[in-house]
C-alpha cells in the first residue's frame, strides 16, 4: 500500500490567507484562494483537484475562518463540513498546523499529514503527486519534510533552504537533509545563493507524522503545545468550540518555519523539480503562470478590450460590458474592479501590499 492510499494519511489545506498583493481583486471578503485567475476553477478548487486519486475527500481537512468556510465549502462539497477547522482569528501558520495535528491525533494516533497551500498554482499534477509520495515516505521515517522549489532567478521575496547531504533510499526523488533556512534575502545574498546551486525556494508545504510534529511543538513552543493539549481533550465534544474561542486569542502569532522548522533536528527537503509551481503572489507572477498573446499581454476577464501599441501588460476587468482601452502601454498592470482601479508598472507589482497599509491609515476600510 502506498503512503498516499493509507487511511492514516491526511491532507491539511491552509486556506485562511488574504493575498494582499492581488488587490483590488483580492479583498478581505474574497481573498486570493477564491479567485479564478487560471482557468475556470478557483485556486482553492485547484488545490483540492490536485488531490484527486491521491486521497479521498474524507481525509482532506481545511483550516480557515468561519466567514471564508461558508464560501469555500460549496466550491468543493465533497469535503465533509466537519473537516473544516475554523480559526477564530489569524495566529500564524504554527497554530494552524498545531490545531490540525491535534485534531488528527485525536482521530488517528498514527496519522501522517501533508500541509498544503490553497493559493498556489501547480501545472503538472501527476509530477506533484509523485513528489508528494517521496515526501510522505521520508515523513514516515520520522523526518520533518518540506518541498523545495528549484529557483529560476535570484528572488528576494521567497525564503530559501540550503541542502546538505542526500539521504539514500527514500522514494523516487532526491531527499536532502536541511542545512539551514534563509528568509527573504537582499538581492546580493539572493544572487550568491542562486549561483551556488545549493538552495531551493521554500514552498510552504510540509509533510510529517503527527506524533513527530506535536513532539516538536512540546519542545520548541511549549505554550502553544499546552493549548493544543487542552483542545485535543475537548475535540469531538460540545464544548470544543467554546474552548477554541477561549484559548485561541491567547496564542502568540508565529510561523511554522520560525517556530519549528528552523529549530528542529531531522529536517529534510525534497526538490520539487518540474511541478510548474507558482505562488501567484502578485500580479507580476501571473506572467510566469499564463501564456501571453503575440505582444506578451495577458488579458483576464476583459472581454471588451482594445489594445493599441500595448506590450507586456496585464489587463483585468470585472465588467464584461465595460470597454477597456490601452494605448501605448508597456510592462504595466491594469486591474479594473467595481470599487477600485489599479494601474502600476509591472516592476512595482510587489508594492501593491503598501496600498493596504495606506488604506488602513486613512480609514478607507471599505476598500480593503
Amino acid at each position: 500500500m502506498s503512503v498516499s492510499n493509507n487511511p492514516s494519511t491526511y491532507a491539511v489545506i491552509m486556506a485562511g490567507g488574504g493575498g494582499t498583493r492581488l488587490w483590488p481583486l483580492s479583498r478581505q471578503a474574497r481573498p486570493k484562494q477564491m479567485l479564478q485567475l487560471i482557468g475556470s476553477r478557483s485556486l482553492f478548487q485547484l488545490a483540492c483537484d490536485r488531490l484527486q486519486d491521491f486521497l479521498p475527500p474524507g481525509q482532506i481537512f481545511v483550516v480557515t475562518t468561519a466567514d471564508l468556510a461558508a464560501i469555500l465549502q460549496p466550491q468543493v462539497p465533497e469535503i465533509p463540513v466537519d473537516n473544516y477547522l475554523l480559526e477564530p482569528m489569524p495566529r500564524g501558520t504554527a497554530s494552524v498546523v498545531g490545531l490540525a495535528a491535534a485534531v488528527l491525533q485525536a482521530r488517528c494516533s498514527n496519522a501522517i499529514m501533508c500541509v498544503l497551500t490553497a493559493d498556489h498554482y501547480i501545472a503538472d499534477v501527476p509530477r506533484f503527486q509523485s513528489v508528494m509520495q517521496t515526501a510522505l515516505a521520508a515523513a514516515d521515517q520520522g523526518w520533518l519534510v518540506t518541498l523545495g522549489i528549484p529557483p529560476t532567478y535570484p528572488a528576494t521575496g521567497y525564503g530559501y533552504i540550503q541542502r546538505s547531504e542526500q539521504l539514500p533510499g527514500i522514494g523516487e526523488d532526491p531527499v536532502h537533509r536541511i542545512q539551514r533556512f534563509k528568509e527573504k534575502p537582499d538581492i546580493e545574498t539572493a544572487q550568491v545563493m542562486y549561483r551556488s546551486g545549493e538552495y531551493d525556494w521554500n514552498s510552504g508545504m510540509f509533510f510529517w507524522r503527527v506524533d513527530r510534529i506535536l513532539a516538536e511543538f512540546a519542545r520548541w513552543m511549549p505554550d502553544l503545545s499546552a493549548i493544543l493539549a487542552r483542545l485535543t481533550v475537548s475535540w469531538g465534544h460540545p464544548d470544543f468550540q467554546e474552548a477554541l474561542q477561549s484559548l485561541w486569542p491567547t496564542i502568540q502569532p508565529q510561523t511554522i518555519d520560525y517556530g519549528i522548522m528552523e529549530r528542529a533536528e531531522k529536517t529534510a527537503v525534497v526538490a520539487a523539480q518540474g511541478i510548474g509551481w507558482n505562488d501567484v503572489g502578485s500580479w507580476e507572477s501571473l506572467f510566469e503562470a499564463l501564456p501571453g498573446d503575440d505582444n506578451g499581454n495577458i488579458i483576464l476577464s476583459a472581454t471588451c478590450h482594445l489594445e493599441i501599441e500595448t506590450r507586456g501588460t496585464l489587463i483585468y476587468s470585472a465588467d464584461p460590458e465595460r470597454l477597456v482601452v490601452t494605448l501605448g502601454l508597456e510592462n504595466m498592470i491594469v486591474v479594473d474592479t467595481p470599487q477600485a482601479l489599479l494601474v502600476c508598472p509591472r516592476h512595482d507589482a510587489q508594492k501593491v501590499r503598501q496600498v493596504i497599509t495606506v488604506l488602513k491609515q486613512n480609514g478607507l476600510d471599505r476598500y480593503l
